[in-house]
Formats: C-alpha cells, sequence, structure tokens
C-alpha cells in the first residue's frame, strides 16, 4: 500500500486528486471540532452517555463536542441501507437498479431524500436530550431564555451538518480519489482512536504507579489490536475462486474460447453490513427511550429495563447479537448474491464448472458454495463482534475511552476502507498508464 502511495504521488493528476481529497477531510474534521452556539460543551462531554458515544464514535467525537457536523453521516449510512433493503420489496427500486447509470441516479436520489427524513428525526431526538440534560443547552446566548427555540435551532443546525457532510462525501468521489462516504467514516473512527491514544499517553506523562501502568495497558491494548487487526486482514483477502472452462467456438476461420477464467466468492462478501444491522436494531429502543427520558427518571421505566437485560454490557444482549448476525449475514447474502443469473450467463457464453453439468445443477453448486463461505464469514463476524469487546473489559483497562475507541467494528471499517482505497490508487495508476501506452 506505501509503494502505491509513493507512486500515486508521482503523477500529477492523481496528487491533485489527493490533496484535495485531504482538503475536504481536513475541512470535515473542522466541522467536527467547531461547536453549534447555544450548547454548553463541558456539561455535554461530562453527561455523555455509552448510547451517545456509540453514534460519535463513527464522527470522531464530533457528537460529544456537540458539533455543527455532530450527525455526521450517520443518517446517510441508515438510508442507505434502508434503501437496499427496499429495493428487494419495491418493484421500481428493483428496476431501476438494473438501468446502469441511470437507475444508480435515481436510487441516489431516493437515498439523498431519506438521508433528510432520518437526519430530521435523529437531530430532532438528540436536540431533545441535550435539552434534558442539566447546562448542555445554553439558553441565554440566542432566543433569549425560550429553550424551545434554541432547541429547534439546534436541531436545525445538525441537520444542515448532516447534508453538508452528505455533499462533502459526493465531492471526494467526483473530484478526489473516490470512496467519499467510506473515507469520511474512515477518518471519523481514526480521528477517534488517536484522541483516545493520546488520553493514555497523558495519563503516562503523569508518572508515579498511575503512569507505569498506563503505560504497560496502552502497550498490551496495542499488541492485541495489532493481532485483530492482522486477522481481520487476513480473512477479509480470503476468497474461494471457482474455476470456468469456455468451450472452443470456431467462427469464419477464427476461433474463439477454449481459456479459463475463475469467480471469486469472498469468505466475507457482506463486510461490515451485518454487524451494522444487528447493533441498530438492538440499541435503537434503547436509543429512542434515552432521547424521550428525563435524566432524572434513567434508573426506571423502559429505559432501565432494556438497558439492564439488553443493554451492551448485557449477555443476552451479546447472544442475541451473534444470532442476528448470523441471520442478517444470510439476508444479505441472498440480496447480493444470484446463483441463477451467474449459471445462466454462463451456460449462455459457453462457460461452465468441471464436474458440474450446466444450469440448474451449477445454480444449485454456487448456492451450496455460497451458504457454507456465508456461514463462516458469519461465524467471523460474531468472534469480532464479541470475543474482543468481552476480553477487553474482562482486563478491565482504566482508559474506557481506548477500549471504547478501538472497538473491533471499527478496526473492520478501518480495514476495508484501507484495501477499497488501496485498489482505487491502483485503478488511477493502472488508467494513467494504460493512457500513456495508448497515446
Amino acid at each position: 500500500m506505501f509503494k502505491t502511495l509513493i507512486n500515486a504521488f508521482k503523477n500529477k493528476e492523481i496528487r491533485t486528486k489527493i490533496f484535495i481529497t485531504l482538503g475536504l477531510l481536513f475541512l470535515y474534521r473542522f466541522g467536527c471540532w467547531l461547536p453549534i452556539p447555544g450548547i454548553g460543551t463541558a456539561t455535554l462531554v461530562q453527561a455523555n452517555d455509552t448510547l451517545l458515544s456509540l453514534l460519535s464514535q463513527i464522527g470522531g467525537n464530533a457528537l460529544s463536542n456537540g458539533a455543527f457536523l455532530a450527525l455526521g453521516i450517520t443518517p446517510y449510512i441508515n438510508a442507505s441501507i434502508i434503501v437496499q433493503l427496499l429495493t428487494v420489496a419495491i418493484p421500481a427500486l428493483e428496476r431501476w437498479s438494473r438501468q446502469g447509470e441511470d437507475g444508480r441516479k435515481k436510487i441516489s436520489n431516493v437515498t439523498k431524500v431519506v438521508t433528510l427524513i432520518l437526519a430530521v428525526a435523529q437531530a430532532t431526538g438528540i436536540a431533545i436530550s441535550w435539552a434534558q440534560t442539566e447546562g448542555a443547552i445554553v439558553t441565554g446566548i440566542f432566543f433569549e431564555n425560550d429553550k424551545t427555540l434554541v432547541v429547534i435551532f439546534i436541531a436545525a443546525i445538525l441537520v444542515a451538518g448532516s447534508m453538508f457532510t452528505m455533499w462533502l462525501g459526493d465531492r471526494i468521489t467526483e473530484v478526489g480519489v473516490g470512496n467519499g462516504i467510506s473515507l469520511l467514516i474512515f477518518v471519523g473512527i481514526i480521528s477517534t482512536a488517536g484522541l483516545a491514544i493520546l488520553v493514555s499517553l497523558e495519563q503516562v506523562a503523569g508518572g508515579g504507579d498511575a503512569g507505569t501502568m498506563a503505560l504497560w495497558e496502552l502497550i498490551i491494548f496495542l499488541v492485541l489490536v495489532i493481532l485483530i487487526f492482522l486477522f481481520i486482514v487476513f480473512i477479509d483477502l480470503a476468497e474461494r475462486k471457482i474455476v470456468v472452462n469456455y468451450a472452443k467456438q470456431v467462427k469464419g476461420r477464427k476461433q474463439y474460447g477454449g481459456q479459463s477464467s475463475n469467480i471469486p466468492i469472498k469468505l466475507n462478501a457482506n463486510g461490515v453490513l451485518p454487524i451494522i444491522f444487528s447493533t441498530a436494531l438492538l440499541t435503537f429502543p434503547q436509543m429512542i427511550a434515552r432521547m424521550v427520558t428525563s435524566p432524572e427518571k434513567l434508573g426506571e421505566g423502559f429505559y432501565a429495563w432494556w438497558t439492564k437485560w439488553l443493554g451492551t454490557d448485557s449477555i443476552l444482549y451479546f447472544v442475541l447479537l451473534g444470532l442476528l448476525i448470523m441471520a442478517f449475514s444470510y439476508f444479505y447474502t441472498t440480496i447480493q448474491f444470484k446463483p441463477d443469473e451467474i449459471a445462466r450467463n454462463l451456460q449462455q457464453y459457453g462457460g461452465s464448472i468441471q464436474g458440474i453439468r450446466p444450469g440448474r445443477p451449477t445454480a444449485d453448486y454456487l448456492n451450496r458454495v455460497s451458504k457454507r463461505l456465508t456461514f463462516f464469514g458469519a461465524l467471523f463476524l460474531m468472534v469480532i463482534a464479541i470475543v474482543p469487546s468481552v476480553l477487553f473489559r474482562a482486563l478491565g483497562f482504566s482508559n474506557q475511552s481506548l477500549v471504547n475507541a478501538f472497538t473491533a467494528t471499527g478496526l473492520l471499517i478501518v480495514v476495508s476502507v484501507a484495501i477499497e482505497l488501496n485498489k482505487q490508487l491502483e485503478g488511477l495508476l493502472m488508467m494513467k498508464r494504460t493512457r500513456g501506452f495508448l497515446k
């Protein structure tokens, strides 16, 4: 990857794209730091609970800071997931998905509308939650002492910030190196991890027994993170290649076919989506309850019951999380992988899998292989989502911000985005080389 970056900086056009991307990412990070007027940032950080920490992690602590881009890209991610699921159920969306570039533009417009709706709902809930936290909203700065107007103002700013973040992602995709939305998520997670490491280094710099303990905790934690990182990279690159042989065809005086290719099926073809689906489904009721429950009543009612039995620290939560990851893995594979279409295309172009008859037997074989790989991929996601979190908590690290920053889900996202970025740069380099060769 470092060699690819070096070669990319040697090309003027690609270097310009990289600098544009870095500039837009810097603008995004600045928006994640700049607080909204009327927010008591210090009080908000102290009152930040586990649920807000989960939402803030992907945006680099922007939500904890009450920043302009506090919502970040979260509404767009949720909207994309919803539209993808609806593509299977709504004929119009399914028809657009098969219309090439024009269809993708239509689906993109629908996704943006859904993003706006979700942003309004989430911003309203977060603003109300902040209003219920003592000292989180300072009413004397704007609108005198009318807290309702301040809440409306803050919600509007959060919605505007979310749409601006989506616009930044589109600009990075169009004029930058590509994968704009993924890069915004990548930068948010990396910045959160960097801030957590700085907290540990400050504890180490304090000296004494506490500093020595913090140093050993940091070393042990980073070693575990590196091992998990290597494991994720190994599984993310693993794939099953199914060899396809093409029959020879004679047309006139020329002979076509007679070659071999392969169908690559990744072990973890679903990426991090099953974890995102499962986590969102389990935390959504608690999130809604947290937003409508006043701080003095958090220890009673539905929110207290859900936190006790299905909170992120409960055993039942991890059991349900594992089962949902398995279910969503198979569900998403059913949506993405179409063995019938692949078998039909192979038969149309004279391709066949050795030892498997064309047509229905080929589709059944591909379906069987896909289900087996999905099972092991789901097991991998279950291990990544559950084991590291349980292990980190069992070791009892004093710096909880470090544990919350380096989640396995975050590491999986970072690895996936880094690999995709490397492929994107390699594609740009190949395009430039091919263009020069043709000239």
